[in-house]
């Protein structure tokens, strides 16, 4: 018995089997597995791609959200800043109308005063008149003559003064 009879494999069959099996890899590196390597890495390259996109895309939104985040602040600061310069602005008008308003209290006031004090010195020259007048009367009917001009004028003044001492 021989060697191929103990193994039961004809070593001429392992060579050429060998031989196919080496063959058909060959043939299937070259027609599929390039290829199906290929599709994988460029499959890759597009995972990859997305992965940079994404990553550029969130970078982008941060930034985009820091900016945001800055126009707020100043948009804020700067809203704080026209309330308080407007109430500077309200508090300056209110004390501009409060000063008018005590100006104009005090010109009325000053008028006023003014106007009564013309009142009074007409009444009192109106009085002073018609006092006058009486007194002319009266001192005539207890002379019983008539009073010179210097005479008139003297007692009118007496009595004028005599009545603002008791006033």
């Amino acid at each position: 018995m021989g060697f191929e009879e103990f193994l039961g494999v004809n070593p001429w069959t392992a060579v050429f089997t060998l031989a196919n099996t080496v063959a058909l890899f060959l043939v299937l590196k070259h027609f599929l597995f390039d290829k199906l390597m290929r599709v994988v890495h460029d499959r890759q390259q597009e995972i990859d791609d997305m992965y940079s996109q994404a990553d550029l895309a969130r970078q982008q939104a941060q930034a985009l959200e820091a900016d945001y985040t800055k126009k707020l602040s100043a948009a804020r600061e700067t809203s704080e800043a026209m309330v308080k310069e407007a109430v500077a602005r309200g508090q300056i008008r209110e004390e501009e109308i409060i000063r008018q308003a005590n100006a104009q209290a005090s010109a009325l006031m000053d008028k006023a005063a003014a106007d009564i004090a013309r009142e009074k010195k007409k009444a009192v020259n109106e009085a002073k008149d018609e006092i006058s007048g009486l007194a002319m009367d009266i001192a005539q009917k207890v002379v019983g003559r008539s009073l010179n001009t210097g005479d008139q004028t003297r007692l009118i003044d007496q009595f004028i003064e005599e009545l603002g001492d008791g006033v």
